[in-house]
């Protein structure tokens, strides 16, 4: 329905403002409710601390209706291809009221296989008019995927894990026994993994509901007709910002690092009026083993923050932007190829994208964030004082990249994570036998600027007794590429894991993932800085004492990155040698 359309409905009456608000306002509280029956109801970190999950509503042909506020932004857009799958392979006839179907293949859902997804067709008087789904992060699907999925460890999906292939596990509401029995028996943690699963299900099963009072109330053409405007009147607000900026093409490049070597991420962005083209054809070809993925992910996320970042989410919010993307790509690989690693280039290709917009539009573009969805703490084994298995996990945050008028935030979540948060200490040592001897913003991570970069994480744990620990080194952020700053802001620093095990001298980098790590093995988790914006040099030398002040920047930094003398103590600022520093280090500047 355009909006032509849409104007000749509310004159005839079917589609009234006021019923159409409250069907706006609708559909994204069915999302949101589902996500807080979801995260009351599981059963492990990563679901009811960490938030590693969406849950959305879909149409038939698989156009997102709504996800929750908040939702994991990197899983938008691998959500309704599994539904085109599915229908493609069952056909619109192939599902019955009851069906419930698990899938977490990479040739559909292009992601690592911790993330399943759940979900139900929603029928209404007989036809097949949406389904309701959750995708979630489960601690566990056999293979090396404990924790946070087998990272670079795996070298095929099957070594990953269990693959569920639009399985249906409900037939007509009839529960096939057998399937469940030979989901349990190929993972470490059943019990945790079927109870998320239940979670998942009741979800999905609240949303059917919730969709059909809607139903019920107003009527399945008015309802319908609402959705399709809904998507219609997004893309216009869509088609409206990127009007506003100047028309051209626009380039950037960056990279990361992977245990192959490096992947180059390429973005050309072409702006034409309302439309806009981002082309990622230029970054690295997959690579057996490699960082990859399948999704449009990074493109939608960089889209949907610069043209409607505070609009509730719908398919419309997609319909006026082209994605290129080959086949054979890091970002479009191809089954079999492993995609474990599937998340590591998102935040950077988000970053690139937007890098590319900062030479059009560069009062809105922020410095560099931290590149990573976060150092992946993890810690699993059997607790013998327990004689329990257990499994320990959080995110820990970096810093986001200063912007025109404002310091980067400190110790945030990536851009493509939402409302994922890391995991409260008090949690992390009552679930498993780790102390977390300390978590604190890392001093001197945020890249100097006029405003300076966000500060990175600096956290510290030690086991209590021997398992299994993440210790990949770099799992915070970029490497050899650093978050970079912006209008003459410098990078933030890098993101590092180190390990102190017993008869250590001191920490150090880790040559290899040990299957076990002996108790009383130290590791510190330190995630990177964001850049900083414009120059050290104008930054007001009293937010330098107040950051030198609260740990958040060095004495030594404040002399040789932003030309701040302080008085003996760091008491208080000297004037006249700072205004000496500084035209020292603008002179030097000049003639570099």
């Amino acid at each position: 329905m355009n909006l032509s359309s849409l104007k000749t409905a509310q004159r005839q009456g079917s589609l009234d403002p006021v019923t159409l608000e409250v069907i706006r306002n609708a559909l994204p509280a069915i999302s949101d409710e589902m996500s807080v029956d979801l995260q009351r109801t599981s059963y492990n970190m990563m679901i009811y601390e960490v938030r590693d999950y969406c849950t959305a509503l879909l149409d038939a042909d698989g156009a997102l209706i709504s996800q929750n506020i908040g939702g994991v932004s990197h899983f938008v857009a691998d959500l309704g291809v599994i539904v085109i799958d599915a229908v493609a392979r069952y056909g619109r006839d192939g599902f019955a009221p009851g069906d419930v179907l698990l899938h977490n293949h990479q040739a559909t859902a292009g992601q690592h296989l911790n993330n399943v997804v759940v979900y139900t067709p929603m029928f209404y008087e007989g036809e097949l008019l949406a389904f309701a789904m959750v995708r979630a992060h489960w601690v566990d699907v056999g293979g090396l995927s404990t924790g946070f999925g087998a990272g670079w460890r795996a070298y095929d999906p099957w070594s990953e894990g269990l693959q569920l292939d639009q399985i249906k596990l409900y037939e007509g509401g009839v529960l096939d026994e057998k399937l469940l029995r030979l989901i349990r028996d190929n993972i470490r943690f059943p019990d945790n993994a079927m109870g998320d699963m239940r979670s998942q299900l009741a979800a999905c099963r609240l949303g059917e509901r919730r969709f059909k009072e809607l139903l019920d109330r107003y009527g399945k053409s008015v309802v319908l007709d609402a959705i399709q405007a809904f998507y219609s009147e997004t893309e216009a607000k869509c088609r409206a910002a990127v009007a506003e900026i100047p028309d051209g093409v626009y380039r950037a490049a960056s990279h990361i690092d992977w245990r192959d070597g490096r992947y180059d991420i390429k973005v050309e962005l072409t702006v034409s009026g309302s439309d806009m083209t981002i082309d990622l054809s230029g970054c690295s070809p997959e690579r057996e083993g490699g960082a990859n993925s399948r999704t449009f992910a990074g493109a939608y996320i960089a889209y949907k923050a610069i043209t409607t970042p505070l609009e509730p989410l719908n398919e419309g919010a997609f319909s006026a932007l082209k994605v290129i993307i080959p086949e054979g790509n890091m970002m479009m690989a191809r089954y079999p190829a492993y995609m474990s690693g599937w998340s590591m280039p998102l935040p950077t290709v988000v970053d690139t994208i937007l890098l590319a917009l900062a030479k059009a539009i560069p009062e809105r573009i922020p410095a560099a964030h931290s590149g990573s969805l976060g150092a992946a703490l993890s810690f699993s084994g059997r607790d013998p004082a327990r004689n329990k298995s257990f499994v320990v996990m959080s995110i820990e945050s970096g810093g986001w990249g200063g912007r025109c008028d404002a310091d980067g935030q400190d110790a945030s979540m990536s851009v493509c994570q939402g409302d994922v948060r890391n995991a409260p200490i008090e949690n992390i040592e009552l679930k498993g036998p780790v102390l977390v001897e300390e978590r604190a913003v890392r001093p001197d991570s945020g890249g100097p600027g006029q405003f300076r970069g966000g500060l990175g994480v600096h956290t510290r744990i030690r086991s209590l007794v021997s398992g299994r620990l993440n210790v990949a080194s770099g799992s915070g952020g970029r490497v050899s590429c650093p978050p970079w700053g912006l209008a003459g802001g410098k990078p933030g620093q890098i993101a590092a894991t180190l390990v102190k095990a017993p008869g250590d001298d001191e920490f150090h980098e880790s040559a290899d993932q040990r299957p076990v790590w002996p108790a009383d093995t130290r590791v510190a988790y330190m995630t990177a800085g964001g850049g900083g914006w414009g120059d050290p040099l104008d930054r007001d030398p009293e937010r330098i004492l107040r950051d030198v002040r609260e740990a958040y920047v060095s004495a030594e930094s404040a002399r040789d990155d932003y030309g701040v003398v302080l008085s003996a103590g760091n008491g208080d600022i000297d004037l006249a040698a700072t205004n000496e520093l500084r035209a020292r280090l603008r002179k030097g500047a000049i003639r570099q």
